[in-house]
């Protein structure tokens, strides 16, 4: 009954954020452009979602174009929306900033539209990773079985609206996503994947089986005063640096997507940076702390330990 009821609401949910998608389309158009700047990214082609990123050039557009490429991003939710050869396990970012004239009713009506999109968007999730009851490694076929092209990576990513800052600008941050985890999760993992019977290539299933029993046993016999890591590097993504003069503060934001920025007038428009091609080799750290010492435990899980004794 889970499953089913799961199934329903994924379609209902789907068909409620395209819907709003389209609401909140109709709303923005109708609303006086002040400025717009989007960075177009290369696109990752299939096979490619892997491969190391060490340069990464930016091509800048402005005014309506912008404008018009930011609609299109924020609705890009199926395959069918873009090219049969671009990677779908890698999302399409578009940063930059539109900036929209409104105020009063208006900004409160476009407030309201983009957190029910938001809102559907985080439903959506929730559907398929809690209450569908699937495995992360069942998640894609339930996914394409049930909403045939949906990209989850799009279909998820909110939509981050600011009011009237002083200065939006952007760059690169490249990192690694560390999380804290006990021996117990992930002997449960290990062993979850065992009873499914499922092998990863190259290996055979029974092969695949005697490796997850060693990767258990490893486990078992760290002492037990050993922290675990999850240290997963992190591609380079876009950021924003939003300033306010007022609170004289800066706000590092994600910027996979164009920021919706809502000016009461034509005065209040933010100053819009550039986004400058990223190149690995010229990247200088103001200041990077030693890191302590951990040892890999399990590369293809990127778990990591801080003693093997």
């Amino acid at each position: 009954m889970r499953r089913y009821d799961a199934v329903e609401n994924l379609h209902r949910c789907a068909t409620d954020l395209q819907a709003a998608l389209g609401e909140l389309t109709h709303q923005l158009s109708a609303q006086r452009l002040l400025a717009a700047r989007v960075f177009e990214l290369p696109l990752v082609q299939k096979g490619q979602e892997h491969d190391p990123v060490t340069e990464i050039a930016v091509t800048q557009h402005l005014a309506q174009p912008a404008f018009a490429m930011t609609l299109a991003h924020y609705n890009r939710l199926y395959m069918q929306h873009q090219s049969e050869t671009i990677s779908t396990k890698a999302a399409v970012r578009l940063p930059g900033a539109i900036c929209l004239e409104a105020a009063g009713p208006q900004a409160d009506l476009l407030c309201q539209r983009v957190e029910q999109v938001n809102l559907l968007k985080k439903r959506l999730e929730e559907i398929i990773t809690v209450e569908s009851g699937v495995s992360s490694e069942e998640r894609f076929e339930f996914v394409h079985s049930h909403l045939r092209g949906l990209i989850t990576l799009n279909a998820y990513r909110s939509i981050t609206l600011l009011e009237a800052p002083d200065s939006v600008r952007f760059g690169w941050a490249n990192k690694h996503i560390i999380k804290n985890v006990t021996r117990e999760e992930m002997v449960e993992k290990l062993k979850k994947s065992l009873k499914s019977g499922r092998a990863m290539a190259p290996w055979t299933r029974e092969q695949w089986g005697e490796k997850l029993q060693d990767e258990i046993a490893m486990l078992n016999s760290l002492p037990g005063s050993a922290k675990l890591k999850i240290k997963r590097p992190v591609k380079v993504q876009p950021i924003a640096r939003v300033w306010n003069k007022e609170q004289q503060k800066q706000t590092q934001l994600a910027c996979p997507s164009p920021l919706l920025v809502l000016c009461p007038d034509a005065l209040s428009v933010p100053k819009l940076g550039e986004l400058l091609n990223y190149d690995a080799g010229k990247v200088v750290h103001r200041f990077k702390p030693e890191a302590a010492k951990l040892f890999s435990l399990i590369p293809r899980l990127h778990l990591y330990s801080d003693r093997l004794a």
